[in-house]
């Protein structure tokens, strides 16, 4: 993917993951357990003496082309959450002395996290371009490094879960919950825009099929998209779900897969949609999208096909198994 990245850690109890930044701004976001975020800026190897070393540099999450997204927002119930992001640092350290726009000093961001993302939305935060940044995981856990490619480098920042929007989109099966975390008007980065989307078990997600992978001024935003996908399981049985893709007039992606816990799909182009939730098995999905625009903005267009299946969702409730959680239930 030319601007969009991913990467999911498994940090087991005390380890350290540390990248550079380079010209990529990235959000980290725990999936399960809490975490310490470093921000710096970047130094030459070896690494800092209190790092204890670098850990291996997973690899980014990338499978065949494949898209799906939350469908947009016709039908949307919105639940309140308080408007603006707070910054909160963790000590501090001197300065490198680096000048323009987002200069910072060192900062330490404490994640307090979840137990799943199934239970609870989450804090995070943000790192921008040219840093040097450390993840460390106490007690272990799982963590997404959402990313893309920046132009201005911004000011590493906390957020805490308790300012998620937590929003309800659809009605009757095509019902699903976004966690707007870093939507295009939520929080602010250069290029990344991502949202985590929740769907009961039998529902159909990102529905009607809709497409981003062209620019046209105040009806659709070029973005690349990536989906990352936990499926929940039941009892023993792991879960599974399906995600399909159509091509559009502006690629060729034509993809109909199964999807498990762990899995990725990549979204260049084409029209996405649905994301199917096989029975008994919610799923969830993080979406990291980015495009080329001067103007970061999600902006999409329904499949011609199928958009129709809007009309019949008038007098419908949203499922009632939603939403998973709220905000204000965050600790």
């Amino acid at each position: 993917m030319a601007l969009t990245a991913l990467r999911v850690l498994e940090l087991g109890p005390g380890e350290t993951y540390a990248w550079e930044c380079g010209d990529r701004e990235w959000i980290v976001l725990p999936l399960s357990g809490g975490c310490d975020v470093r921000c710096a800026e970047p130094f030459p190897t070896p690494p800092l003496p209190e790092t204890g070393g670098c850990a291996p540099r997973p690899p980014d999450v990338r499978s065949a082309p494949v898209r799906s997204n939350a469908a947009r927002a016709g039908f949307a119930q919105q639940i309140p959450a308080p408007p603006a992001f707070e910054a909160r640092g963790l000590g501090r350290s001197p300065s490198s002395g680096r000048g323009g726009e987002g200069k910072s000093s060192a900062q330490r961001f404490r994640l307090q996290g979840r137990s799943s993302v199934f239970e609870a939305v989450t804090d995070f935060a943000y790192v921008p371009r040219d840093a040097h940044a450390e993840v460390t995981s106490p007690a272990g856990g799982r963590f997404a490094l959402a990313g893309a490619r920046a132009r201005r480098r911004l000011e590493p920042r906390y957020a805490p879960a308790q300012n998620v929007a937590v929003e309800l989109r659809g009605r009757g099966p095509c019902s699903r919950q976004v966690n707007n975390f870093a939507a295009a008007d939520a929080f602010a980065c250069d290029r990344l825009i991502a949202v985590e989307v929740l769907t009961p078990g039998g529902n159909w997600s990102s529905y009607p099929p809709h497409k981003h992978d062209e620019h046209h001024p105040g009806e659709e935003s070029e973005l690349e998209e990536i989906y990352y996908f936990e499926i929940a399981p039941h009892g023993d049985t792991p879960g599974l779900g399906y995600q399909r893709v159509t091509p559009s007039p502006a690629g060729k992606t034509d993809i109909l897969t199964e999807v498990r816990s762990g899995a990725a799909v990549l979204i260049p182009d084409g029209w996405h949609g649905p994301s199917i939730a096989a029975p008994g098995h919610d799923m969830y999905y993080l979406n990291v999208m980015a495009g080329p625009g001067a103007t970061r903005e999600w902006l999409i267009r329904d499949h011609p096909d199928h958009g129709w299946v809007r009309d019949t969702w008038e007098g419908q409730d949203p499922d009632p198994r939603l939403p998973f959680y709220r905000a204000e239930d965050a600790q």
